[in-house]
């Protein structure tokens, strides 16, 4: 396989990080990958995984470079205890450069074409010289805890453009819609340069409302013909979605999409808007043709600026972040149940649950007291 294939299926950032990382050099191979591939694969993985890793220190996030990113964003999703307090260090010396970019969720029922959409505006956005980050959720598997990962396969050409940086990351299980740690990645990114941070959640519905808690804006894609799509989505997502984008509006979908618009401005009057004096606004688009992408984009523009400009930008982050300190105070919480103090209790515990001898509320009652006396109990 040559190299000029292996670009043409977006497989670039693995070559110069694989180069880089002195793994595999293309060049050397005639153009061909190595046909052994225990002998590269086995390494990669070992160097993944081996604790002796390096972090990357701020400057080198600072400067932009990829690979140091991507290895700030595999700490911060570790769940090695060294990992994440390095990550946590790392992150308090980049939060002054951040917090400059604009933080856009992306939300729609699956097949509404988020990822063929997010191509479209990340060339729009790149072509005006910004620099986009995208922050992909794949839902992870209940039995394996497994997850595709494939939202660089469907942006073939974003993930080829040096100004974008494209992320998959495992939900792991979070109902939100974004993965437990999408907040930490976005500061990454926003340190790293990147002046538009989308984010793209695993899917849509009642549950998938902690985007907000992530973002500045939310954009909810619909498809054309949504009646049955307005009774999935439900109330909660309608009551922050900033716009909703009747996506696919085009050829003979066009007057059903208009339709749809209809329909959801006739919902959307029977919902309290986010903002008292931004209404959510309902426009046609189509990701295929881009037609109605870059005046979509002016108008979230437009909506950003007006929010930075009289204060209410500042007060949502500052709630933004309470919420954030709320949300990893749960999840460490779950850590101290797992780690090696509690776990025999925990265990006993979800025995006499699963025997019946105790009701789940008693026995995490009884966790929790346990983990509090310990707390209560250091020196």
């Amino acid at each position: 396989m040559s190299e000029e294939t292996i670009r043409d299926v977006g497989c670039r950032d693995w070559i110069a990080l694989a180069e880089q990382l002195g793994q595999v050099s293309v060049a050397g191979t005639n153009g061909d990958l190595p046909t052994r591939r225990s002998a590269h694969t086995d390494h990669l993985t070992a160097r993944r995984y081996d604790p002796r890793v390096r972090i990357p220190t701020a400057d080198e996030v600072l400067s932009g470079n990829r690979a140091a990113l991507a290895r700030a964003i595999t700490a911060v999703e570790s769940t090695r205890a060294d990992h994440s307090k390095q990550a946590i260090a790392l992150i308090e010396e980049l939060l002054p450069h951040t917090g400059g970019a604009q933080r856009i969720g992306i939300s729609g029922t699956p097949g509404v074409g988020k990822s063929t959409f997010i191509e479209a505006l990340g060339d729009h956005l790149t072509a005006q010289g910004r620099r986009v980050a995208v922050l992909a959720v794949d839902p992870s598997s209940t039995r394996t805890g497994g997850s595709i990962l494939g939202d660089r396969t469907r942006m073939p050409v974003l993930s080829r453009n040096p100004d974008a940086y494209i992320r998959s990351s495992p939900s792991k299980g979070n109902l939100g819609g974004v993965g437990a740690q999408t907040d930490a990645t976005r500061l990454l990114c926003e340190a790293a340069g990147y002046d538009v941070i989308l984010i793209e959640t695993v899917g849509v519905g009642q549950s998938e409302t902690q985007v907000a808690d992530l973002t500045d804006l939310l954009l909810l894609l619909v498809a054309p013909g949504g009646g049955d799509d307005l009774q999935g989505i439900k109330r909660g997502v309608m009551e922050i979605a900033d716009f909703i984008a009747i996506n696919k509006a085009d050829g003979e979908l066009r007057g059903v999409a208009k339709t749809t618009a209809s329909e959801y401005r006739s919902a959307l009057s029977l919902v309290r808007p986010k903002w008292p004096d931004h209404p959510t606004e309902v426009r046609l688009c189509s990701a295929v043709t881009r037609e109605g992408v870059s005046e979509l984009w002016d108008a979230i523009d437009a909506r950003w600026t007006s929010l930075a400009t009289n204060g209410e930008l500042e007060r949502l982050r500052s709630t933004q972040s309470v919420s954030a300190m709320q949300r990893h105070v749960t999840s460490a919480v779950i850590q101290l149940v797992r780690n090696d103090r509690h776990r025999v209790r925990a265990e006993h515990l979800e025995a006499e649950t699963r025997s019946g001898r105790i009701s789940p509320f008693a026995a995490a009652a009884l966790l929790v007291d346990d983990i509090a006396d310990g707390l209560i109990g250091r020196p």
